[in-house]
């Protein structure tokens, strides 16, 4: 179902009458390339997206032409929710890579929020934590050095990928360029290039291609000054995103 991974591993739980719901609402399945422009900065828009596969951004440009990611998305998430309230973006809304997305029609979601209050409850909590993300993303850039902003952003991605079941716990995929990694974080190539080169001769994580392998997630989650708090993942799963196997009440 393309909405699986909505609310899995989640605080927010979802019912499966509440899934079908949500997926009788899908207008239609889209994809676009990579660098493609899903939505337009003060473009009024009538459909919100739900990604389902590839990664996509919500960026600023500058005056000066540069690029300034305000989040990346990953599946699962509803991308542009805040489009159904707003009905235009102070942002771009774009493919990072390949994407594949599920499109919601505003109207359909109307119908939602007047029939299934539980449900617009639900759709709520994902904008709250799109919101909580992005407070991190502050946090990460002003208060972090740049080893620690990259270890935090690789712990962060870790989290929400093991929060839908596409990271192993021990590696996940980042079909990310050095280049990406440096915008996100707010850091030149040559950076982000030293601070790869640092995880990996601690030994705590090795980034090669379009893959990350953790070698000592404890060391890493300790370097990057991570908690997942902010996820709002179940207890199980936020316990497994800073290392611990153990048994959780």
């Amino acid at each position: 179902m393309l909405t699986e991974n909505v609310f899995r591993n989640r605080a927010a739980v979802i019912s499966n009458a509440e899934r079908s719901l949500l997926e009788g609402a899908i207008s239609h399945v889209q994809t676009y390339p990579a660098g493609s422009l899903v939505v337009r900065q003060g473009v009024p828009v009538d459909i919100s997206t739900l990604l389902v596969k590839g990664l996509m951004t919500r960026h600023v440009d500058a005056p000066d032409g540069r690029r300034h990611p305000v989040a990346l998305h990953v599946p699962g998430d509803f991308v542009d929710l805040h489009a159904y309230a707003l009905k235009k973006l102070d942002h771009d809304v774009a493919a990072l890579t390949d994407i594949t997305v599920a499109v919601f029609r505003h109207a359909l979601l109307e119908e939602i929020q007047a029939t299934e209050p539980g449900l617009a409850r639900r759709l709520w909590f994902l904008t709250l934590l799109d919101a909580a993300m992005h407070r991190q993303w502050i946090y990460r850039l002003a208060s972090l050095n740049a080893l620690q902003r990259v270890s935090h952003f690789l712990c962060e991605t870790h989290a929400r990928l093991l929060a839908i079941g596409a990271s192993e716990g021990h590696a996940f995929p980042l079909p990310m360029t050095q280049a990406d990694i440096g915008e996100v974080c707010s850091l030149t190539n040559v950076h982000v290039n030293r601070v790869l080169r640092e995880l990996r001769e601690s030994g705590l994580c090795n980034v090669r291609g379009a893959n990350v392998q953790i070698l000592d997630l404890k060391g890493l989650v300790e370097r990057a000054r991570f908690d997942p708090h902010y996820l709002y993942l179940n207890p199980q799963t936020a316990a497994r995103a800073v290392g611990h196997t153990g048994n959780i009440l």
